[in-house]
């Protein structure tokens, strides 16, 4: 018998198909952790951004734009806005890809719902 190496319904033309699926699983799986990765990136960076505004917003209070600005820097962001209005000071900070903007109003601290509120800006 001539097929005595080879398994039942295999054929020649099955032989070597591995490879090239592995290939693809392998390229699928090294996508899937570049964009996880990404993702990771664009959390942490709106995090950071959250937390520049926040600090560049009561350091705005306090030493107007100036203190802002060097507050924002020194949490690896840039001051975009800052305004002052109706006794609050209101900054834009962008960190990375993210962009967030935060108030903040000199005075006893309240609730922190109402002294300073983050709100993410896409």
């Amino acid at each position: 018998m001539g097929s005595e190496g080879r398994r039942a319904g295999v054929g020649v033309a099955d032989r070597g198909q591995a490879v090239p699926l592995l290939v693809v699983v392998l390229a699928v799986a090294v996508t899937a952790m570049l964009m996880v990765a990404q993702l990771g990136g664009v959390v942490v960076d709106r995090e950071r951004a959250r937390t520049a505004a926040d600090a560049a917003a009561l350091a705005g209070v306090e030493g107007g734009r100036a203190a802002a600005e060097i507050e924002a820097r020194a949490n690896g962001g840039t001051l975009e806005a800052w305004v002052v209005s109706d006794g609050f000071s209101q900054v834009t900070v962008r960190v990375g890809r993210a962009r967030a903007t935060a108030r903040a109003r000199p005075g006893r601290p309240g609730r922190v719902g109402t002294w300073v509120s983050p709100r993410l800006v896409e």
